[in-house]
Parts: structure tokens; sequence; C-alpha cells
């Protein structure tokens, strides 16, 4: 390996959805706060490429295609990077969620002419995908995490995948996710003037005196959909037990908006909408609420669980995928058994009838974020990871 330098440079990729895609989500948002991690550790980061090696269709041509777009690209950035003095050339390759779907046609080839370490994180593996449409992708995958020096895995459940693929001397690590706490750690409650903005008329108004629920989601098909299906039957539930008095506030819009209303039509009567709203105006909504709530079907590990968190909001989920990795069963909110409808509903009821225990979730939440999940802590991680590759 290189000589330790004074100052690390980045060359950073993200082969499913670069930094600067024009869609939001949660994948373009952690691809940004990795880069605001390594800035905060001292480095300096430029986006080597916004190259999309997506396929998500499974067209072995397509992929060919991709595969040998990739290739290109990376013979390019070889020669750029090598016309470049010994002082300009990235010192580490760092590559950000890669898997069958989108793999890293890039680093691996740039890293090794470079004679630089190669880092990847958030990397998945399904071995069940050997041999099927996505077979060239897959074996793809495989080979950039055996040819990684540092793999960072943002759950466990990857983790545990990833594993057989790490060789004698590379190395597996678990990276929690994170997030710029800040503005949800300090943001105030203010709940007339979010009553006041959002309630929808004197037939429906947002009542301060009210608990108040919250669930900050895309309206979408699929895994979203899903769970806004099944976080209208687990309310549901709770009305039907004779638990009418609270309100859910539904932060988000997107394409599915009018399925979205219609699986939640049996509670529409206690659901305010407010539509899609600024980053900024977050912090504030999370303040002022009273329980997270979201049944997180599908979720690699969800964002807004630790934006809840940071604003000392207790949280009730599924215990599925990603999600224990972002929530602390019993000590930060409540996880309940994937698709059990009754028993989220439960949940939430002890949480409601229960002030001492909800805010006892609170503090501890607001807590764990503050030590554990934050861009210093994982700003820390990464310097420690790259000052043992090149001592």
């Amino acid at each position: 390996m290189m000589a330790r330098r004074t100052k690390r440079h980045i060359a950073f990729y993200a082969p499913l959805k670069a930094p600067s895609h024009p869609i939001p989500s949660g994948d373009r948002r952690m691809g940004r706060l990795l880069i605001q991690a390594f800035e905060a550790g001292g480095a300096r980061v430029e986006v080597a490429s916004d190259f999309r090696a997506y396929d998500g269709k499974g067209d072995p041509a397509r992929q060919m295609e991709l595969r040998n777009e990739g290739t290109a690209l990376a013979d390019g950035l070889i020669k750029h990077y090598r016309a470049q003095g010994a002082a300009d050339r990235p010192t580490v390759w760092f590559t950000y969620h890669l898997y069958h779907k989108a793999p890293d046609w890039l680093g691996p080839k740039v890293a090794q002419a470079l004679d630089i370490p190669y880092l990847i994180a958030e990397p998945s593996y399904a071995p069940k995908r050997a041999g099927g449409c996505w077979d060239l992708g897959h074996n793809a995958a495989a080979e950039a995490i055996a040819a990684a020096d540092w793999v960072f895995c943002l759950t466990q459940l990857d983790m545990a995948c990833v594993r057989p693929l790490i060789t004698t001397g590379h190395h597996l690590e678990f990276l929690p996710p994170f997030l710029d706490s800040q503005a949800f750690s300090e943001a105030a409650a203010n709940r007339d003037e979010i009553a006041r903005r959002f309630g929808a008329g004197p037939d429906k108004p947002l009542d301060p005196e009210k608990p108040w629920l919250l669930a900050v989601a895309m309206m979408r098909p699929g895994d979203k959909l899903d769970s806004f299906e099944r976080l209208g039957a687990g309310l549901d539930h709770l009305q039907r037990r004779g638990l009418k008095d609270w309100q859910l506030i539904v932060v988000g819009d997107g394409p599915a908006r009018r399925d979205v209303e219609a699986v939640l039509a049996p509670i529409a009567d206690n659901v305010i909408m407010t539509g899609e709203l600024p980053p900024k105006e977050l912090p504030a909504i999370y303040a002022s609420c009273d329980l997270y709530i979201w049944p997180g079907v599908g979720e690699a590990y969800g964002m807004a669980y630790l934006e809840a968190q940071a604003a000392g909001l207790p949280v009730i989920a599924g215990n599925e995928r990603g999600v224990p990795d972002v929530v602390m069963a019993d000590e930060t909110g409540l996880l309940t058994t994937p698709g059990a409808d009754d028993e989220f509903s439960n949940a939430v009821a002890r949480l409601l009838e229960d002030g001492p225990r909800r805010h006892k979730l609170s503090n501890n939440a607001r807590a764990f974020v503050a030590k554990q999940r934050t861009v210093a802590a994982a700003a820390q991680m990464l310097s420690s990871a790259m000052e043992a590759l090149q001592a």
C-alpha cells in the first residue's frame, strides 16, 4: 500500500444513485452523509463519476452495455489520474452501495491500477441471485466485495451475507446508519403553530390537546404503499377497540397518493396529510409530535427513524430487515412482528396509555442518536480504517 499522506483524497462513487441525482431518496441522502463524514474527518472528497450502473429489469444485454461503459470509464479515469501529479491523485477509492442490480465496474479497476485502498460501504450480496437474470451483476458485486480492503455494512443482515466473501487480510466492519442530527435534536415543539398551519379547517382541526402520531414517507407503489396499508390496518384496530382520541400526521406525497388515501380510509377522520415538506421544516414537525409510527415493510434501515429519535420521539415499527439496527427494541421504541396488525396496534396503545414509559423511551432515543449515530461518530470510524490501511 502507499505511504501515509497528511491529507487524504477520496474518490467517491455511488453506482446506484450519485449524490447529485435529482430525485430525493434515503440512498442519495446516505451518500451525501458519507461525503460529509469524510470531510468532517479532514479528507478531501471528489465524486469520481456519476455513472449509473443500475439495471432494474434483469436485462442481460443491458448489463453487458453497462459493464462495457463502466470499463471504458474506468480506463479513462486511470489515464486522467495518472496524468496528475502524485499529490493530486486520490489516496483512497470509496464506493457506496453496490449490489447485483448496480455493481461497481469502476472502483476495483481504478484502485488496483493506482495501487490505492479500495473501500466500500453498504454492499449487498444474495447467493440466490446466482445464475439468474442479474448473474453478471451478481458476480461483479461478489468480486468487488472480495477485492475490497475494507467493507462497511450498514446492517447486521447485510454483514451476515457479505462475511463469507471477505478474504484473509481484508476487513469487515459494522458502520451504523447515522445522520446530521443537530437540527432535529435542537428543534423546539410548536404545536399551536403546527395545528394552525396544517389543520384541515373547522371540520377537521389538528387538535394540540390530542396525542399526535407521525409518519414521514414518500407515497409510491411497493414497500412504501405496503407500509401505509399496514399502518392503516394497525390504527383501525386501535380505534375499533375504542381508542380514538389521537391524530395521525402524514408527511409526504408521491404517485401513489390516491392509493395511500384509500388504505387509510378507515381512519380518515383521524388523519391529517401535510403533503411533501421541505427538509428544513421537518425537525419542528418531529419535535411537536408524541410518537413516530411506521411499519417499515422492506425497509433497508430507514433514515426517518433516526430523525424521529434525534428529536426525542419513541418509535413503533416492524422488526424486519435493517430496522433493528436503527431502533433499539424496548430502549428507544417498540418493534413488532412484521404484518401483525393487532400487535402493532397494541404497541401504539401501550405507549399512548403509559406516559412515564413514553417519556423514558423519548429520553433514551435522543441520547442514542446523540452518542452513537452522528456524523462525527461515522467520521471517526472511517478515519480509523483509512489510517490502518495507509499506515
